[in-house]
């Protein structure tokens, strides 16, 4: 597979996401057995692995050696059925564990490509679960994530099944637009938005001519801007009356 690996010390302290999902936990998990057993603090051991923009990480039911988080660029998780058609589950952004149940199971239940260039530091199985035996703050992040997952599979179902062309590009525009704020990748109402038309289509089960339509529409509408991987919302809450979300 397309990527590089090497041995690794994990400070984060340059990570923009260093806040996010199991990172912060596991560092508070290992600092508090670091002081009771002296050693260094930043002393956490990880696998950190650099993979080119639109290459696949992992198949489908590939095993995958360890917890992987990303820590920079856009990752998607992917089902692919016979015929080549393809449903993007959720877009992986910094900060992100690829799956809480990676923690438990090292088989992965779906395919994950990059979508940009992508930076990911792969955590130890055993150790990440002999933390969690020892830290309730991290078992509750874990079931947290855990959570937000179930959440977000149960919203995308909904949205297939129920909502419009129009709800469902807004939406997706609109919870990415949140995380990215969430992580101080928003500027002035701006941020960097390297998603193609295909892989909004495969994101909201449309298909790429539907999509671009509506994203026209979106831009007519002055709901959106889109400037090579620059999209700007000049109008949120016009885009939230357009996704029903209130």
């Amino acid at each position: 597979m397309p990527k590089s690996d090497e041995n690794t010390r994990l400070p984060c302290a340059d990570c923009s996401a260093q806040e996010f999902n199991i990172c912060r936990a596991l560092r508070h998990a290992h600092n508090v057995d670091a002081a009771g057993t002296g050693a260094a603090p930043d002393a956490i051991a990880v696998q950190s692995h650099h993979v080119a923009a639109r290459r696949l990480i992992w198949r489908e039911r590939d095993t995958v050696p360890t917890v992987p988080v990303i820590c920079h660029g856009w990752a998607a998780t992917v089902l692919t059925l016979s015929d080549s058609r393809r449903q993007i589950l959720s877009f992986l952004l910094p900060g992100d564990l690829v799956s809480a149940t990676l923690v438990f199971d090292p088989v992965c239940t779906y395919s994950v490509e990059t979508i940009t260039d992508v930076r990911y530091n792969g955590f130890d199985r055993a150790a990440v679960r002999a933390a969690l035996a020892k830290s309730p703050a991290l078992l509750d992040t874990l079931s947290q994530i855990r959570n937000d997952e179930t959440a977000s599979a149960d919203r995308l179902s909904v949205d297939l099944g129920q909502r419009g062309a129009a709800e469902r590009i807004a939406r997706l525009i609109l919870n990415l637009a949140e995380r990215l704020a969430q992580r101080g990748l928003v500027r002035d109402g701006t941020m960097d938005f390297p998603l193609r038309q295909h892989h909004i289509a495969d994101a909201t089960g449309l298909t790429v001519v539907h999509t671009g339509k509506v994203l026209g529409e979106f831009r007519r509408a002055g709901l959106v801007k889109i400037n090579g991987r620059a999209l700007t919302l000049p109008d949120p809450e016009g885009l939230r009356r357009a996704g029903d979300m209130y």
